[in-house]
């Protein structure tokens, strides 16, 4: 999150400050600035906002009504910031910082144990940013309270709003808390996802799509049921829909999920791998082609390919990525070429020796080679 950092800096402190002055009195701004400011630099996004959301809690009343008043009176008059492409300003709170302010909400509601009326101020700030991080606890801790409400909001006229219910009861949403409840048992969340399955926002229908991938991880049976049944009838927005939500299945090769969508196995087909650069240095491009003979015309045609890389200890794990996804067509015969850049990234340590490259086509295991990882010094 370093490259977002500056979207809470010291003019947004500032401005955030002037905000809470405007609309409670004798607020100590001050105090609340110095609270922030000197730590500020060397502070990442997260703990950025946390510096926010602790000196807003310090500084503000404890009567849980008049602070709801405070949150309501400080937002932006627009209902769909980023539509009206508004930014903070003296006229209100919308953007990075409204996070700050979702959790201390959220802070609130838990301590004062009122969770619809925390509930209630979340959704008027969803709509000037997002509320998807703060909605979590309270969905954790009050699910009886907290899923009808959310039920509500799948027919709002706010996209931001329909969108919350779904993206802040993803169980295993990135950034956010896990909902392990729902990680373990997802149903209450279905009837929030089927009743936005043919949502007329794009922007509802991913955040659906991204909450089913999440089930799938832990429930692929149940997801698969769903993407069967909504399948039916569908036309090319929900079809759309329901292929993101199963992504995490085809990347696991999940041949049910693959055949619901025409990727068949095809029998006759034969595959071959040429590496270009059969030893690579860290920091360059594998180079390889492909070549596919006998490939069933007219079919859906998913081609991945998963880098076995070396882990520390000498074995070697599989990474899925994605290549190509086509109509074969009249092409029974053709040649593929992909470049890999081998390069530092946060999420993987490289290691040297004899790495493994796979073919998979329609989930199938159809070429593979080696290639010699080589470390710089």
């Amino acid at each position: 999150m370093e490259p977002f950092k500056e979207f809470i800096n010291a003019g947004v402190v500032k401005t955030v400050s002037r905000l809470l002055s405007a609309h409670v009195k004798a607020f100590p701004a001050d105090e609340f600035e110095q609270k922030i400011l000197p730590d500020l630099p060397k502070l990442e996004l997260k703990q950025r906002i946390v510096a926010l959301t602790n000196a807003a809690d310090e500084l503000l009343t404890d009567d849980f009504e008049s602070f709801c008043d405070i949150m309501l009176a400080i937002l932006h008059p627009s209902e769909d910031a980023t539509r009206d492409n508004v930014e903070l300003s003296d006229e209100g709170l919308c953007g990075f910082p409204v996070w700050a302010f979702t959790e201390l909400t959220t802070i609130r509601a838990l301590r004062a144990e009122k969770p619809d009326a925390g509930m209630a101020i979340l959704k008027e700030q969803t709509k000037r940013s997002t509320a998807e991080f703060a909605v979590r606890p309270l969905i954790d801790r009050y699910p009886d309270i907290v899923f009808p409400i959310l039920m509500e909001w799948t027919q709002d006229p706010n996209r931001h709003v329909r969108r919350l219910a779904s993206e802040g009861s993803r169980p295993r949403l990135p950034w956010g808390m896990q909902l392990k409840a729902l990680i373990k048992n997802p149903d209450p969340v279905f009837p929030i996802l089927d009743a936005m399955k043919d949502d007329p926002e794009d922007y509802v229908r991913r955040s659906v799509a991204n909450n089913l991938n999440d089930i799938a991880k832990d429930h692929p049976a149940r997801v698969f049921q769903i993407a069967e049944k909504w399948l039916r009838n569908s036309d090319k927005n929900r079809e759309r829909l329901v292929k993101h939500a199963c992504r995490t299945l085809f990347k696991d090769r999940n041949l049910d999920v693959l055949k619901a969508f025409g990727y068949h196995s095809m029998p006759n087909l034969k595959a071959s791998i040429e590496i270009a650069n059969a030893t690579v240095s860290f920091g360059q491009n594998l180079e390889f082609e492909c070549s596919f003979k006998n490939v069933s015309t007219g079919s859906n045609l998913m081609i991945d390919y998963a880098i076995h890389f070396v882990k520390a200890n000498g074995s070697r794990s599989p990474k899925v990525f994605k290549w190509k996804d086509m109509k074969s067509n009249a092409l029974a015969h053709f040649t593929a070429k992909r470049s890999h850049s081998i390069k530092s990234i946060t999420t993987r340590v490289y290691y040297p020796g004899r790495h493994l490259i796979e073919i998979i086509v329609n989930g199938l295991s159809v070429a593979e080679a080696e290639f010699t990882l080589v470390m710089n010094e």
